[in-house]
């Protein structure tokens, strides 16, 4: 069962650095001076050289002291006692404190976050550059034994594993876990599509003690420790987050939207071969639109439009688009190209635009041909499987055009610019390559029984 599982034991000499980092002393100045600024208290000691602070830190490690610059007034210094040596940081303010990328509310925090990352990286310089040498993740995340685990209590429940206890190596509780038996579990789901995704990783500040789901190891400090994939949850170093394979699995909880969201992310999310929208959309006009003049060309009410993209949004798969809610069927098309035109990354990606247009270019037509084939096999699987998808679709429409008037050349004018897009936001670029999106689509349409 898979709460019966307990990972490896976490690795906490990296804690126990933390622990033992020495602890911030504010030294005060013992007059009050003039023009300190608002946002330092009494350590701030006006502008003294590195000299003098020097001599009011001697001998107190993790002491600290704030200093106008000499060389430079208005420029203001951290003058920190580490290491026997007084270290001296240029500081900022712009409503946090920081002299590099993180932020901090108040001095106090600033040093004592620096202190414990002074401390870590002087013992165990060594031991933090091998971190990543032999990772727990390729042990918990996909092991054999935990897969088969946890996919038996899946199959009986199709609920979210309970979180499993960890504890450190003092017997300590720490915090539970839960991102890694939920991935392994997913990943055995037989109705999982295995699209390949990159995590979406975001710095993130800890609130307790937090361990790498991938080395095992501390993630030091008070703020900004490390990074987690806004998409599944996986937490780990930013060093770390370097070497994790592109096997993100979204969480739905994680996931607040349909429109504007990552197609890949959004297919893995709901566990689709696409995206539900798209098929949604496409059954729906397939049902009751095929014949409708101007499918596609003509526009639906703007606001009957956005009310459909916020009922999927709302309520995903069960978003309710039917005939009673929506008679036109044009306003189902136009949610259904508002979605393409939505999404971050177009079904046919900024990486691989320019190759599309340059096949375009090519004046043989089975040249042509068989350059466009060899760049689709560059798309993305879930890319790849949608466009896939809607070129039979349109094909089905080109089949109804004595009675919607919409061949494949008057699609490829509606879902050119609606498909793919420079990766540069230049209008120059979109008007010269109109001509060849259009001729894109159009080509895709007609071989879509040959290039899929």
């Amino acid at each position: 069962d898979a709460e019966e599982y307990q990972p490896p034991i976490w690795k906490s000499y990296l804690y126990q650095l933390q622990q033992e980092a020495p602890r911030p002393k504010r030294i005060i100045c013992p007059r009050e001076v003039e023009n300190r600024p608002k946002y330092y208290g009494r350590e701030f000691h006006g502008i003294i050289s590195r000299e003098q602070a020097d001599e009011i830190l001697a001998g107190v490690e993790g002491a600290y002291i704030l200093r106008e610059s000499q060389r430079q007034p208005g420029c203001y210094t951290l003058a920190l006692r580490f290491g026997n040596q007084t270290l001296n940081y240029r500081l900022f303010y712009d409503g946090k404190h920081f002299v590099g990328e993180k932020r901090f509310e108040s001095i106090h925090d600033l040093v004592t976050d620096g202190l414990i990352t002074l401390y870590i990286e002087t013992k165990a310089s060594e031991y933090i550059s091998k971190m990543t040498t032999n990772p727990i993740y390729e042990h918990i995340g996909y092991a054999t034994l935990l897969r088969e685990k946890v996919s038996r209590r899946l199959s009986r429940t199709k609920s979210e594993s309970r979180k499993a206890s960890v504890t450190s190596e003092e017997n300590t509780p720490v915090e539970k876990i839960t991102s890694l038996v939920r991935r392994a579990a997913l990943t055995q789901n037989d109705n999982h599509f295995n699209y390949e995704k990159a995590h979406n990783f975001k710095v993130h500040t800890f609130r307790g003690p937090h361990w790498c789901e991938y080395c095992a190891n501390f993630m030091w400090g008070l703020i900004a420790q490390g990074v987690r994939c806004s998409d599944c949850g996986l937490n780990v170093h930013k060093q770390c987050s370097k070497y994790v394979p592109n096997d993100c699995q979204p969480d739905l909880k994680r996931i607040k939207r349909v429109y504007c969201c990552d197609l890949t992310t959004l297919v893995k999310a709901h566990n689709t071969q696409r995206p539900m929208v798209v098929d949604s959309c496409i059954r729906e006009i397939e049902a009751r639109g095929l014949k409708s003049e101007g499918l596609y060309r003509v526009s639906g009410f703007t606001e009957h439009i956005e009310d459909v993209k916020m009922a999927f949004d709302r309520d995903g798969d069960k978003a309710d688009i039917s005939a009673s809610m929506y008679p036109d069927i044009n306003i189902i098309a136009g949610a259904l190209k508002l979605y393409f035109r939505d999404l971050p990354i177009p079904v046919i990606t900024y990486d691989t635009y320019s190759k599309f247009i340059e096949a375009a270019k090519i004046s043989n037509p089975d040249e042509r041909l068989e350059a466009i084939h060899e760049v689709l096999m560059l798309l993305p699987a879930a890319h790849y499987e949608t466009l896939r998808y809607l070129m039979i679709h349109l094909k089905k429409v080109t089949l109804h055009e004595k009675e919607n008037f919409m061949n494949a050349e008057n699609l490829g004018i509606v879902f050119g610019p609606t498909l793919m897009r420079p990766p540069e936001d230049s209008t120059l670029a979109t008007l010269n390559d109109m001509r060849y999106q259009k001729l894109i689509v159009q080509i895709l349409i007609e071989n879509e029984d040959v290039l899929f």
